[in-house]
């Protein structure tokens, strides 16, 4: 036990399931309306109005028409705007280095832009959607554990991965060079999107296998999901923004050993 918590002192749990225990600081061609109405043809003998329709009434003039009317049906006009939203949401996150070198007022935009491109989310529930699985990168995050920044950047992960299974309910973080760490977790769902998180095994340059404490354990929100792209907030406010780069992929079933 005691070497599981100086392990986790040194090396913080990846992303993004964060505990609460392990530090107190990190804790996606409108068809337009005829323009004429259809009306017969104005005679001398018998003229009939502009807007008076087949039947002899007077209708509302196409200009009011149109504008009450859509051809758009509300579930195409959120995804257009959920795909627009995305392109915004990268775009911004691009030149910051995952969140190391965003500054306060970065931070703020991409929250802003992430909660209006939640808003717009068409996954309801996403701990029953098959987007879920796979293995995902981390591109962008708030948590200054995940990005390391009090270390020397030759001493920082280079890219953070996590798997999800979502049909054995379990996740695993992995680290790239210079560490290659890898932790390993349950997952109990508490509603449709969001999760409670206990890890169980940590494994130290991806080989050596240590028990992590009972005390490691959080909570996760998804609160966007596509089959490209997910949004989540841990239970200490972090947003981690992640692409998923293998769907086909599948977490270890069986746990680890502690050695």
């Amino acid at each position: 036990m005691a070497m599981a918590l100086s392990y986790l002192r040194l090396h913080p749990p990846l992303f993004p399931l964060p505990s609460s225990s392990l530090s107190s600081s990190e804790n996606p061609t409108l068809l337009r309306p005829l323009s004429r109405d259809c009306s017969f043809p104005s005679s001398t003998s018998n003229p009939i109005s502009p807007h008076t329709t087949l039947n002899g009434f007077a209708s509302a003039s196409p200009e009011k028409w149109r504008a009450k009317v859509s051809f758009f049906p509300a579930f195409l006009k959120k995804g257009k705007d959920a795909q627009a939203l995305k392109e915004e949401l990268l775009d911004a996150i691009a030149p910051l280095d995952r969140g190391a070198e965003a500054s306060p007022e970065d931070q703020e935009r991409v929250d802003e832009i992430a909660r209006k491109l939640e808003a717009a989310s068409r996954t309801k529930a996403p701990l029953k959607s098959p987007f879920l699985n796979g293995k995902w990168e981390l591109i962008y995050t708030t948590s200054e554990s995940i990005l390391q920044t009090k270390r020397p950047k030759f001493l920082r992960s280079r890219t953070n991965f996590q798997g999800i299974n979502v049909d054995t309910l379990r996740a695993q973080n992995m680290e790239s060079w210079p560490f290659f760490n890898q932790v390993t977790a349950d997952l109990t769902p508490l509603n449709s999107r969001k999760v409670a998180v206990k890890f169980d095994f940590f494994k130290i340059g991806g080989l050596i296998p240590i028990k992590a404490p009972d005390s490691a354990r959080g909570e996760l929100e998804i609160t966007y999901l596509d089959d490209e792209l997910r949004l989540s907030r841990g239970d200490k406010g972090n947003l981690f923004i992640l692409k998923m780069v293998d769907p086909s992929y599948r977490v270890p079933v069986a746990k680890e050993q502690a050695a």
